[in-house]
């Protein structure tokens, strides 16, 4: 503008007939001045316009979306799909501040930042409360619970119906894993939609256009004993596919918490799997997120969750979906389907993403059931006390046929004796009590050995195992873990002679004689046998010496 202005200074200086030209050449001098300083501002707060203003859903101009290149298109498109409307929405109008633009460069790479987050992302939660007819939501701001005060809410109620909520992670293709010879287990993280009346878990790519990938699929029947025919049987699949954002089920509920879809079917019901199956692995796979988790349950039986309802609500506090009769599509920022699991009744903490092991299960259940101890009795400190031991005794197979005379023995020689069985419809909080008061566990082997992860730790636990090679087995569901658990671990072997095996066959039968004929057979004509229709009558001079060796174990 200064040369501008120096020009029209000499205009009275020129010849007439130079007038003209000097005019002309000063309009031109002018104009390419202005367009040269101004353009490099006007294009920039034309797009910034844009940008705002489609936000909040007021239709761009021509001449600003004219102004607009293909690359600031784009970037206007990547603010859109990855925040959503509902994300630069609040209860009142949200004013446009020096930070917006920080905050729409961040999202169109994928990412919000925590601050961005805070702005926009929260306010909207509310309080999901259940009727028996049905489920409805009902907003509440002063994040009040319903029912039971150890569930917390996370369900967000996002402005616009069908939308995925602010919180949504960048999108990760789902890591689905079927090496492992005990379960398959698929992972997602960002935009899960799950609709377990359809048993469909939809990862929601952020790709709008159909692609081949977009297409990918899984199907997993999320229990830990994949190749056990007669388990997996009756064990519905989950579908886990990807979608594009067009083709996905819109949002009816919006969580804020990663969930974890498992099944309870198979073998459960028997206590050793219910732990082996299902607990401990659910342990594994959710402990991490401390609670902050939704358990989606297929294959649900409720005398089963009832049972075990202080471990499910200390691995995930909030309400447990019945999964198959779930008509909800319900959205979460992450999603496990499938338990992971290394082998019966253990973890291996060189594998385990958060290191534990079993001792770190063990000392989780004596918080859900507030035990109180963690040793057993020094018997050099307290000799005026007695021991307790807890007998399990089985009233169907591999029964004791003794049992009173063991009984009698053991008291003579100084214990306090407890006679347990623990049936399905027992109480395990009362259970694990009881067992917890205890030094000293023995039992024949079977399921109701499991209660030994109630013991304190250097309890002495003794396995009682029946006849006819069945080391193996008990080495592989008891022993090993229990040293695993840090107890003493004792293993007392019956003979033929103690066998109620003898009274029901010829003693040249195969079944006493060739034992190894039946294992051969495989485990159902073996366990038939070994396992359904063998008792134990114990040798009370022989027993007497295993009895003596646990007290001085407690010294």
């Amino acid at each position: 503008m200064g040369n501008e202005k120096e020009l029209v200074r000499n205009v009275g200086r020129v010849e007439p007939r130079s007038l003209s030209l000097g005019l002309l050449l000063g309009f031109f001098l002018a104009l390419f001045t202005y367009i040269s300083v101004s353009d490099r501002y006007v294009t920039p707060l034309l797009t910034v316009e844009s940008r705002v203003a489609s936000s909040y859903g007021v239709p761009t101009s021509p001449m600003v979306e004219k102004k607009m290149n293909s690359s600031q298109l784009g970037l206007r498109n990547a603010t859109e799909e990855n925040l959503g409307s509902d994300l630069l929405k609040k209860n009142d109008a949200i004013k446009v501040q020096p930070s917006s633009s920080s905050i729409i460069r961040d999202a169109s790479s994928g990412r919000l930042d925590a601050s961005s987050t805070q702005k926009l992302g929260n306010g909207n939660i509310g309080e999901d409360r259940h009727e028996q007819d049905g489920e409805k939501r009902v907003p509440d701001k002063s994040s009040s619970t319903s029912g039971d005060s150890t569930q917390k809410e996370d369900i967000i109620n996002p402005k616009q119906p069908g939308e995925r909520s602010a919180d949504v992670k960048p999108q990760r293709k789902p890591i689905c894993d079927f090496s492992s010879p005990r379960s398959d287990v698929c992972k997602m993280e960002g935009d899960v939609r799950i609709h377990g009346k359809s048993s469909s878990v939809v990862f929601v790519t952020s790709n709008q256009m159909r692609t081949p990938e977009s297409n990918e699929s899984w199907r997993v029947k999320p229990y830990t004993r994949k190749s056990h025919k007669t388990a997996m049987k009756k064990i519905r699949e989950v579908s886990v596919k990807m979608s594009n954002s067009i083709d996905a089920p819109r949002c009816t509920l919006n969580h804020s918490i990663p969930a974890v879809v498992f099944a309870i079917g198979g073998y459960t019901g028997n206590l050793y799997h219910d732990f082996a199956d299902v607990l401990l692995p659910l342990f594994i796979t959710s402990r991490q997120f401390n609670g902050e988790a939704q358990l989606l349950i297929t294959n649900s039986q409720l005398g089963w969750v009832h049972k075990y309802r202080h471990i499910l609500k200390r691995l995930g506090r909030y309400e447990i979906i019945d999964f198959d009769n779930d008509d909800q599509v319900r959205c979460y920022p992450h999603a496990i389907v499938g338990l992971e699991s290394y082998k019966d009744m253990y973890i291996d903490p060189l594998r385990d993403p958060n290191g534990y092991s079993i001792l770190d299960f063990t000392k989780f259940l004596s918080g859900v059931y507030s035990l109180d101890r963690d040793s057993p009795i020094k018997m050099g400190e307290h000799p005026e006390k007695k021991p307790r031991l807890a007998i399990i005794d089985r009233h169907r197979t591999r029964r004791l046929i003794n049992i009173e005379e063991i009984v009698k023995m053991a008291e003579e020689l100084g214990y306090e004796v407890l006679r347990a069985e623990a049936k399905f419809e027992t109480d395990v909080a009362d259970f694990a009590r009881i067992i917890n008061s205890c030094d000293v566990m023995m039992g024949v082997h079977g399921a109701g050995l499991t209660n030994m992860i109630f013991l304190p730790r250097n309890a002495v636990f003794i396995q009682v195992v029946p006849w006819g090679g069945l080391e193996w087995v008990a080495k592989y569901d008891y022993g090993d873990p229990a040293k695993n658990m840090k107890l003493q671990y004792m293993e007392y072997g019956t003979s033929k002679e103690e066998s109620t095996l003898i009274d029901l066959y010829p003693r040249d039968h195969p079944v006493l004689k060739d034992p190894t004929s039946f294992h051969r057979q495989g485990w159902n004509a073996m366990a038939k046998v070994y396992m359904v229709e063998q008792s134990v009558k114990l040798d009370l001079r022989r027993f007497r010496t295993v009895l003596l060796k646990a007290l001085e174990l407690l010294h």
